[in-house]
């Protein structure tokens, strides 16, 4: 049942106008247990969702909600392996990347044992060959070529593991088409230096293959001639990658989707920078999230309890984006892989049926880490007319000995939490916070391989959740399809001049930006 046809839609919708008046401060006085019910441990993660604009009925309502649409059935097809996307008619299990050998018996197993046992040829080759590359001092420099879930995911990945990262290398990502970004990152390298990594499904991104052509011709302008030994691909189109010269690939499935995809091939810059046991421990961690997601009941379910209020603020309370604020520097990219992770599979207007939807879907997410965040954008949540949740990731113990630094940061984060919710009184205006503002804090007790995984698989199920109780296919992405076909014609009329049939705007640009 669609979820706005179910009986638990019209007493939340009933529910969130009787709550009009719902105040944090109150509900804290009124119930001493409240920080204590609102949060719990999940696998690496502990959440405190006290500071939410939710109270145990609203819980049970959105819990209603979830059984009422066939959530729990929905979960439970995903990870038997059927095909719930259905649009392109693939499973969806990117979970069985990180599944550990020999994890299936009977029946069921017997389905799913082929494919993880060729997940696992493929993983154990490709951790061989990473820890090749490590051991290989020639190699300084690794450069990820690819775009959208073969780039952000790895990217935000090694960035955030950087104290786990092998001394001697560096690592570089490249996914925009512009190529003042390639030009930079090639400014400092050398060709028997470097070691490219071409990551495309397909082999024929047009952003990445653009990226690929131009690191080969610097490559061989450079003297660079053993194309095989500098270059590695990422992709099942094998042939292409041959004739490219590339001989070392790595291919994964149509069921890992693009922004699912680093726990596949595609994290190969992240098992070259961690290494070998690095990388079997982020896949444990989101293996553990997993388990909870799959067995935990629903009230006690941390992925559940997130997705379903993100539904409870999206289309009932009508906050329609929500900003992410990690306080954590090495989680500095984390946002922009949220962003895509969100937005690309929730961001539907249709249900899994093709029928248009009468209620809002994916939030906008957006964030910068704190504190830098707190100078910048946080002047709109405390005092701007739009009320937005936060959500905060904080990590106890720090990898430095700046003891004090670290205290301040986390300071930082508790106290921008609480003054979202207490307000402050002023009766000239200017200095009069509302409060009530309402927040999330996730904290983890150390940022490892394995706390990172929990947190990225945690996000994905969440995404799921929402998806699933708003009856949309989280899992395809036709959305990014129709600019990247009308850039190819764009880029032939600025070749030709032609504008023929253009529109008057679209044309006149187009004769502006024309060389010449």
């Amino acid at each position: 049942m669609r979820c706005d046809q179910t009986p638990a839609w019209k007493a939340l919708t009933a529910h969130a106008s009787a709550a009009t008046g719902f105040d944090l401060r109150v509900a804290f006085a009124q119930d001493d247990r409240r920080a204590q019910r609102l949060s719990q441990n999940a696998p690496h993660v502990f959440a405190d969702l006290s500071k939410n604009h939710v109270d145990a009925d609203t819980e049970a309502l959105l819990q209603a909600l979830a059984r009422q649409t066939g959530l729990c059935a929905h979960r439970d097809a995903m990870f038997r392996g059927e095909h719930i996307n259905t649009t392109e008619d693939r499973a969806v299990m990117h979970w069985l990347l990180r599944q550990p050998e020999g994890a299936f018996g009977g029946a069921l197993g017997g389905a799913l044992a082929e494919p993880l046992a060729l997940v696992q040829a493929t993983l154990s080759s490709m951790l061989a060959y990473a820890e090749t590359i490590r051991a290989d001092a020639q190699i300084t420099d690794v450069v990820n070529i690819g775009i959208g879930g073969s780039d952000l995911g790895p990217q935000m990945a090694v960035l955030a593991l950087q104290d786990f990262v092998i001394p001697g290398k560096r690592f570089h990502f490249v996914s925009n088409v512009d190529g003042h970004e390639l030009a930079a990152v090639l400014k400092g390298l050398r060709a028997e230096h470097t070691l490219f990594l071409i990551a495309s499904k397909t082999f024929t991104t047009i952003e990445t293959m653009t990226n690929a052509r131009s690191a080969l011709a610097w490559f061989q302008a450079q003297g660079g001639a053993d194309v095989a030994r500098h270059f590695a691909a990422l992709t099942t189109n094998v042939a292409a990658a041959a004739e490219f010269g590339i001989r070392t690939t790595f291919g994964f499935w149509d069921w890992v989707g693009g922004r699912y995809s680093m726990w596949s091939a595609i994290g190969l810059p992240v098992a070259i920078a961690i290494g070998a046991p690095g990388f079997r421990d982020f896949l444990a961690g989101a293996h553990a999230m997993d388990q909870h997601f799959q067995t935990a009941p629903l009230e006690a379910n941390l992925p559940v309890r997130l997705g379903l209020l993100d539904v409870w603020y999206r289309n009932f309370l009508n906050y329609t984006s929500r900003s992410i604020a990690p306080y954590h520097s090495a989680l500095r990219r984390l946002p922009a892989y949220l962003q895509q992770l969100e937005m690309e599979s929730n961001g539907k207007r249709v249900d899994r049926n093709g029928q248009a939807l009468p209620y809002g879907t994916s939030p906008v997410l957006w964030g910068e880490p704190g504190t830098n965040g707190q100078h910048a954008y946080f002047q709109m949540l405390h005092q701007g007319t739009d009320v937005v949740p936060l959500e905060l990731i904080a990590v106890k113990k720090p990898s430095h000995h700046l003891v004090d630094h670290h205290e301040l940061l986390l300071a930082n984060a508790i106290a921008q939490a609480q003054a979202l919710m207490v307000g402050k009184a002023d009766e000239g205006g200017h200095q009069h916070f509302t409060g009530n503002r309402p927040s999330t804090f996730l904290l983890l007790d150390e940022l490892t391989p394995a706390s990172l995984g929990a947190l990225i698989a945690l996000q994905e199920h969440r995404v799921f959740v929402s998806g699933s109780v708003w009856g949309i296919n989280s899992f395809d992405q036709w959305g990014v399809e129709l600019g990247k076909v009308l850039a190819k014609d764009i880029h032939a009329r600025i070749l030709s001049g032609d504008v023929h049939g253009l529109d008057a705007s679209s044309a006149g640009l187009l004769q502006r930006v024309r060389p010449g």
